[in-house]
């Protein structure tokens, strides 16, 4: 199997301080603002949310090609919550809405197949057990 690898620096104090992510590709600054408050640039949460969305997608394509049909479009936004959880910050909530276009899929094959991805996707079996739940919200268009 793949082994990925990110990085992350963190500067100075949690409120006065800033870092950056470094992922392939990508270089995001990210401070409290940007985390807690609605401060300019990334946070851990938006690159959860990024990860779950990507991932979901991509499975939920395996899954309907696995039926013989082409997606035309899978669309998913991720909603993450960052909460408290025994007296620290914690993400209690993800959830997924994902619009699918393709012609020839049944309702009740997406739905068995939005769920099945929804599950099995490598991102939601990292947080299975956890304490953040994932939410759904599919439609075929």
């Amino acid at each position: 199997m793949t082994v990925r690898k990110v990085k992350s620096v963190w500067n100075g104090t949690l409120k006065g301080g800033s870092g950056e992510m470094n992922i392939t590709g990508y270089t995001g600054p990210f401070t409290f603002a940007s985390r807690f408050e609605n401060g300019k640039g990334t946070n851990p949460e938006e690159l959860v949310g990024a990860a779950q969305a990507g991932c979901y997608s991509m499975f939920l394509s395996a899954l309907i090609s696995g039926e013989e049909l082409t997606p035309e479009s899978i669309e998913t936004e991720a909603a993450v919550t960052l909460g408290e959880l025994d007296g620290g910050p914690a993400i209690t909530n993800i959830k997924l809405t994902s619009v699918v276009k393709c012609e020839g899929l049944s309702q009740e094959k997406f739905e068995e197949l939005a769920q099945a991805a929804k599950v099995k996707c490598p991102i939601s079996r990292l947080y299975a057990g956890g304490t953040a739940t994932i939410e759904l919200d599919a439609t075929l268009v």
